[in-house]
């Protein structure tokens, strides 16, 4: 989006039934209770979920791309080029940045594991490109490079390690889609006969790597400002065709509408945003969907102010986390009401099944969520 330039839902492999054991039991067990901790209400402040920030190293970059591998494993994308890669929890990271990239804006990138992934950088024309990387970021290889001067690329997601989509802000009237069978070794724009006209001035926020998110194995989201109206597009065949629902955030003018959205299955959603810039009011800042995004409620409490990303819990049916520049939110209702935990700035945020939460952001801020 020309404005602000650009779940973060990280791929991760299945396992086979039958290597199921005990351990897996007793992990989800343990996963189970550092839930319940986290999202208690203890008496003592210094016992309240806390965001520990890491030092990158990086403090002149900032991070709008973050993909969550573990709580160990993260991959952090941003400013002049930059990628960061983490493997010991925060406690080291390494610069893994595509070679000659020094002049591109990084806001997307999405981790299958420790050595795989996609980052996705943005702007008009050329600016626009994906990069995949199988050496950890040793090398990477650029899969492909926009040169449509109308199109300027913001988010991408994946449904599995081989199935994924990118999305451009409209052309010819209409939100442009890429896809890839192959992990993104290779793009294909898909038709746009499927795809709802685009409002006047609609577009989307690439803020937080969350305007286009997907649940299972075909289902997929695209969240929209910048209009008379904010809307969240959904498509249940891998974004062949889709359906436009408005959604109750604040819209109207080019710096409002929905940056970030998240499903925790292929029915239940939440959806943040609200007006950016810093002087303006954001008080219906947060919304959420248990139709698969056909409506959309306000949130009752919203967060107090604009949030550009939001992630599930893990292993939680109810809790989730809203970030942006002026703190962090906890719901514990499905997005029904939100107080307010921490005051730092963060971009985005996501969470890995063993409650790994990550939050990146300015000055090259990266922080794991403790107790």
């Amino acid at each position: 989006m020309r404005r602000l330039g650009s779940t973060r839902r990280t791929v991760r492999s299945v396992r086979a039934g039958g290597r199921r054991t005990g351990r897996v039991a007793l992990a989800g067990a343990v996963c189970a209770a550092a839930l319940a901790a986290l999202t208690a209400v203890p008496a003592q402040a210094h016992q309240r979920p806390h965001w520990d920030v890491k030092d990158t190293g990086a403090h002149d970059v900032r991070f709008r791309g973050l993909a969550a591998v573990s709580r160990h494993t993260a991959w952090v994308a941003g400013t002049g080029g930059t990628v960061l890669r983490t493997t010991d929890g925060g406690g080291t990271w390494r610069d893994v940045s595509p070679t000659g990239a020094g002049g591109l804006e990084f806001r997307d990138i999405e981790a299958f594991d420790a050595r795989r992934a996609v980052a996705l950088s943005i702007g008009e024309g050329e600016a626009s490109r994906v990069y995949r990387t199988d050496d950890g970021g040793a090398t990477w290889t650029e899969s492909f490079r926009n040169t449509d001067t109308r199109a300027f690329y913001d988010c991408l997601t994946f449904f599995d390690r081989r199935h994924g989509l990118a999305m451009s802000d409209p052309v010819d009237g209409r939100f442009r889609i890429l896809s890839t069978s192959d992990g993104g070794r290779s793009w294909t724009v898909l038709p746009d006969a499927g795809m709802p006209a685009a409002q006047d001035g609609e577009a989307g926020f690439a803020a937080s790597g969350q305007c286009l998110v997907s649940a299972g194995p075909r289902d997929v989201w695209l969240a929209t400002g910048g209009a008379a109206r904010a809307r969240v597009l959904h498509s249940a065949d891998r974004g062949r065709t889709w359906t436009a629902t408005d959604a109750p955030v604040p819209a109207g003018d080019p710096a409002r509408g929905v940056f970030g959205l998240a499903f925790r299955d292929r029915a239940h959603g939440l959806a943040v945003g609200g007006d950016y810039r810093p002087e303006q009011a954001s008080p219906r800042a947060a919304a959420r969907t248990a139709d698969a995004g056909r409506t959309w409620r306000p949130a009752d409490r919203p967060p107090p102010a604009y949030r550009s990303g939001v992630a599930w819990l893990p292993h939680s049916r109810m809790a989730a986390l809203a970030v942006g520049p002026t703190g962090t939110d906890l719901t514990t209702d499905g997005g029904r009401t939100w107080r307010t935990v921490d005051t730092g700035s963060f971009d985005t945020v996501d969470c890995t099944g063993d409650l790994g939460c990550w939050a990146a952001g300015e000055q090259g801020r990266v922080a794991r969520l403790e107790r």
